[in-house]
């Protein structure tokens, strides 16, 4: 058999069982879209399609909770914490990595400490630092602590990537008489840029999703975010399951559509530092 035939053969099998692949994982998420485009009396049918569809959820979840306001909260809070998250571990990283500054890697060490406390274990006293500093319902109450939560895997991914860099580079930049900020923006950003485009939607899915954090900040209905919506549609007995399911398929939405727009910079980013050389 000629290799160019092999390769052929090769190629649709590989693609074949990756078809294959993509069909299991879509399955929950065609289950999400089925069940929120059933009537109630479809609610709990176990098939993967019933007939007819109807889009009455989604009206109700539209017609019952402001989602424009609610949308823009969650873009606010996530916009405002990948920018922070994306600048203090970058410029830490940088510290670390190129500058070496005296006690970053003291300071590097202790916060990949954190790295290993649960979220619960901090919400009793995230809430109460709170509380006193009046950040309830407010939107620095979540801001920063997503950022913080967030700068210790950033400035790990980014601080990997910075050592691997050409020295060469940096060296040559401050013969050419670059100031430390200089050799930042212009060396070293470009040099990482893979790793801050995997960070930033790293970042942006984990701060977009979260909820358990932004139930404890948030008791106002006006300051509430897209994670929050869907407790009202379940209960003990899950009261309206179609309801429930058309406000998760809202929130995946974002997501979904952000991770088919970006996917190659993202696999990009994941994988550059891979290999070396």
């Amino acid at each position: 058999m000629a290799p160019l035939t092999r390769n052929r053969i090769r190629g649709v099998v590989i693609h074949a069982v990756l078809f294959v692949v993509l069909g299991f994982w879509m399955i929950p998420q065609v289950y999400m879209l089925s069940i929120g485009l059933r009537t109630p009396a479809q609610a709990f049918d176990a098939a993967l399609f019933t007939w007819p569809v109807t889009f009455d959820n989604f009206v109700t979840v539209i017609r019952d909770n402001p989602l424009g306001g609610i949308f823009l909260n969650s873009l606010i809070i996530t916009a405002a914490t990948v920018a922070i998250v994306v600048a203090v571990s970058s410029l830490f990283a940088f510290a670390c990595a190129i500058l070496r500054l005296k006690g970053s890697m003291l300071l590097y060490t202790t916060l990949l400490t954190t790295l290993m406390v649960p979220l619960a274990s901090m919400v009793l006293p995230l809430a109460i630092l709170l509380k006193n500093f009046g950040w309830v319902n407010t939107y620095i109450g979540l801001i920063l602590p997503y950022a913080a939560l967030g700068v210790p895997f950033a400035m790990v991914i980014l601080k990997a990537f910075m050592e691997d860099a050409p020295r060469e580079l940096f060296e040559a930049a401050r013969v050419d008489g670059c100031n430390a900020w200089q050799t930042y923006w212009h060396v070293a950003l470009p040099l990482v840029r893979p790793a801050l485009v995997f960070v930033t939607i790293w970042q942006f899915i984990v701060t977009w999703n979260e909820f358990f954090l932004a139930l404890i900040v948030l008791t106002r209905s006006e300051m509430k975010t897209l994670t929050i919506v869907p407790m009202q549609y379940s209960g003990l007995y899950m009261a309206n399951p179609g309801a429930l399911f058309a406000i998760l398929t809202l929130i995946a939405l974002p997501l979904i559509l952000l991770y088919v727009l970006v996917q190659r910079a993202f696999v990009r980013g994941l994988l550059a530092g891979a290999v070396k050389g």
